[in-house]
């Protein structure tokens, strides 16, 4: 996987810990670091893999932000087990379903999610069994 340094916050910079980078801030249109705190996907999920001994202040954030290294999160999903491949590149359908109760109900509409790009199957994880009668598997997408 590909390692980034970036800025988080000081509270949260501990490794392993798991964000989705929400993209750039109006507030930090000014800030001389913002091209270090911007490098990230929008709408990505990022695991904290190292942190490093520095930390710069910030007007977002309390306290300073300190420079970490960051991997792509692996990204739980349900995906139809035509498709469910380890090592193959995909392109993931957005399937219709209302089923507020499923205990695979976030895995099939994730809340951040980018559906207009491809993603590598890193691992199929298991059979899920679905309400709405979909066959589907869990995979971890990169």
């Amino acid at each position: 996987m590909k390692m980034t340094v970036t800025l988080i916050g000081e509270g949260q910079a501990r490794k392993g810990y798991e964000f989705v980078y929400v993209g750039p801030l109006a507030e930090c249109k000014e800030c001389k670091y913002k091209t270090v705190c911007f490098n990230l996907d929008p709408g990505r999920r990022y695991v904290v893999s190292g942190i490093r001994d520095k930390k710069h202040p910030c007007k977002v954030h309390e306290g300073d932000v300190q420079v970490v290294e960051v991997n792509p999160a692996p990204i739980p999903m349900a995906v139809d087990e035509k498709i469910a491949v380890e090592g193959s590149t995909v392109s993931i359908e957005k399937r219709t379903c209302n089923d507020l109760s499923c205990a695979h109900y976030k895995m099939c509409n994730p809340d951040v999610f980018d559906w207009n790009k491809k993603y590598k199957i890193e691992k199929v994880v298991k059979t899920l069994k679905c309400s709405q009668n979909y066959r589907l598997k869990e995979v971890l997408l990169i």
